[in-house]
């Protein structure tokens, strides 16, 4: 006004959300494995065609303990998701995914069903949460030892073994990932997504 102007600043002014986008922080934590003080990453991502998310990882200078969490950086979608893909080629064990903690994953001709919340929030490729599912399977106290039958030991080597035909590319399967909160994702080739 009155021909006084405020001289321009050569900075940009940087919204404190997209300073956040570009900064990974960093804070410290104890380690879930052996107790000993650790320090936890967490950066805040955009993934293409999805959402916002917050990944969160754990490394152990102590014991070598690592772990990655993945949560939605956004609200409750209004429709949950519900994500089928035919396993038919190897290619496919390549493709990202989110899985949310709200998330539950169906194989259904090995009649196998993970509920809600097992393996957490988890940001991988299909062949890393089948990985995943077969550690949980075979590191399991009750596959272990006296806890388990014969008979239930045999069903669930059986498990892991086609677990990992699945990986090699040996057996065909249809792989489903429900979310009730709509918080989790598969790249795809195509649009193989329904709505629930």
């Amino acid at each position: 006004m009155l021909g006084i102007q405020e001289e321009e600043s050569d900075e940009k002014l940087v919204e404190p959300e997209d300073d956040l986008r570009n900064e990974v922080l960093q804070f410290n934590t104890n380690c879930p494995e052996c107790n000993a003080p650790a320090k936890t990453n967490m950066k805040l991502v955009q993934i293409p065609h999805f959402k916002e998310v917050v990944i969160m990882a754990t490394n152990c200078e102590v014991c070598g303990h690592r772990t990655n969490e993945v949560k939605s950086g956004g609200a409750i979608e209004p429709l949950g998701t519900k994500i089928t893909l035919r396993v038919t080629d190897p290619s496919d064990m390549t493709r990202d995914l989110l899985k949310s903690e709200t998330c539950r994953v169906e194989i259904p001709e090995l009649e196998f069903e993970m509920g809600m919340g097992a393996l957490g929030g988890k940001f991988t490729t299909l062949e890393g949460l089948l990985k995943d599912i077969q550690t949980l399977v075979e590191k399991n106290p009750f596959t272990l030892g006296d806890s388990c039958t014969p008979g239930r030991t045999e069903k669930l080597c059986a498990f892991s073994r086609k677990l990992q035909q699945i990986l090699d590319g040996q057996l065909q399967v249809h792989f489903v990932m429900d979310d009730p909160a709509g918080n989790s994702y598969l790249q795809v080739k195509s649009d193989c997504r329904k709505f629930v």
